[in-house]
């Protein structure tokens, strides 16, 4: 359970807000972007904007950002889902105004989940912007961001590995085409790309168990 910010307005977490980004993801039959993984990265991003002692007002709004950052997805495999974040970034914004948030809490938020994205390959200024980027990508490595890969391979029917260079050792990363490229070609890049020293901490046992996984797949795959 997350939990509450005690300093935070009860209409920012009243159960309209909660309820409309768990609907936003209920029946959805990608386990990698499921109401689980939002809450994953709700629990991330708090985690963040405290060890960062960005304040009250930020961690309210890291948390909800992350709440809502799912509000609006496209599969993996459509042809403008790097543009997904915009319209989710529209639709937090509707919801949270609806609800009447204060317009300091609706400019974070929807601007957090805009430049969210790792495909969009934006680098954030704004502080609660890169809490967001730091709790997603922080769900994309470890043993839950493996699960996510597979999940994805799986749905995308992709073959696990390219039997020829399964660890892109003479190629170039083609995650369209094998499975396991995404380390390559997302996953080992994501450490270096995080904002704070938090996140950063977060991410090394992830890292470690990345590193474990992968040297027990090479022998596993070539003995």
């Amino acid at each position: 359970m997350i939990e509450t910010p005690h300093e935070a307005d009860a209409s920012l977490w009243n159960g309209l807000t909660r309820a409309a980004a768990e609907t936003a993801r209920a029946g959805s039959c990608d386990p990698a972007h499921d109401f689980f993984h939002v809450e994953r990265v709700v629990a991330s991003a708090v985690a963040i904007a405290r060890g960062e002692h960005l304040g009250a007002k930020a961690v309210v709004a890291a948390a909800t950002s992350a709440l809502l950052h799912e509000l609006f997805a496209l599969p993996k495999s459509h042809p403008d889902s790097s543009r997904a974040g915009d319209t989710c970034a529209d639709h937090a914004r509707a919801l949270l105004e609806r609800e009447l948030a204060p317009g300091w809490l609706v400019t974070a938020v929807s601007s957090a989940i805009r430049d969210h994205s790792f495909s969009k390959g934006v680098v954030p200024d704004a502080p609660i912007s890169r809490v967001l980027q730091d709790a997603d990508r922080l769900d994309a490595i470890g043993a839950i961001g493996l699960a996510r890969m597979w999940a994805t391979c799986a749905d995308m029917k992709r073959p696990f590995y390219s039997p020829d260079d399964p660890f892109c050792e003479l190629r170039v990363p083609d995650d369209k085409s094998w499975g396991l490229d995404h380390v390559f070609r997302k996953l080992r890049m994501i450490p270096a790309r995080l904002h704070t020293a938090t996140a950063r901490a977060m991410a090394e046992p992830r890292v470690a168990f990345l590193d474990m996984y992968l040297d027990q797949l090479r022998r596993e795959i070539c003995g």
